[in-house]
């Protein structure tokens, strides 16, 4: 699994929970430089990350990309998401540029949704893709410390609530993550 986001990396274990792989992550193998994701797409992204990782590795590997998606930003922080404001700035800051970018397009929807790109590489080519998305609003404010990430300011209204003030499980029933790798799960149940 080519994540070293040990938040991502838990999900999607969960998401997986039961299907009869084993799961290695980058920490369990040699270090490697990450590579740079210059991709225009989650998508891309992923596709990068998986054959990088697999080329070097010579495993079998899934990878994903995945972040916040919001309409009255043009769609940022988007691809950018975890290098929003820069790699070492964090969430707390990040959510307070987000504000007062808003706050500049006061009649505009707080619309957003997160996206994650699933991709399975094996013997250096595509094996599969899959992709999730979750649709929501940007909160005024954080709420919540469960999740990671942007979670906190991720409103989801048929929970009434943000995805930082929700269990796990809740989120994962519904997130962007679980959903692609609900469909990574059943591409890896399948016959081949």
């Amino acid at each position: 699994m080519a994540t070293t986001n040990a938040g991502k990396l838990g999900e999607i274990r969960d998401a997986l929970a039961g299907v009869p792989i084993e799961l290695v992550a980058l920490a369990d193998l040699s270090r490697l430089p990450e590579p740079e994701e210059t991709g225009a797409t989650f998508a891309d992204n992923a596709k990068l990350k998986a054959l990088y990782y697999g080329d070097r590795h010579g495993l079998p590997t899934l990878a994903e990309d995945s972040g916040l998606v919001i309409d009255a930003l043009d769609g940022e922080p988007g691809v950018r998401s975890a290098r929003f404001l820069g790699a070492d700035t964090g969430y707390p800051e990040r959510f307070e540029e987000i504000e007062r970018r808003l706050a500049l397009y006061p009649e505009a929807p707080r619309t957003a949704r997160f996206v994650c790109a699933a991709v399975i590489v094996a013997d250096r080519q595509v094996a599969f893709e899959a992709t999730g998305v979750v649709e929501g609003i940007i909160a005024s404010a954080p709420a919540g410390s469960n999740g990671f990430g942007y979670d906190p300011i991720f409103f989801f209204p048929p929970y009434n609530a943000t995805f930082g003030e929700v269990s796990k499980e809740a989120k994962l029933r519904v997130s962007h993550r679980g959903n692609a790798f609900r469909q990574v799960a059943a591409w890896l149940r399948s016959p081949m």
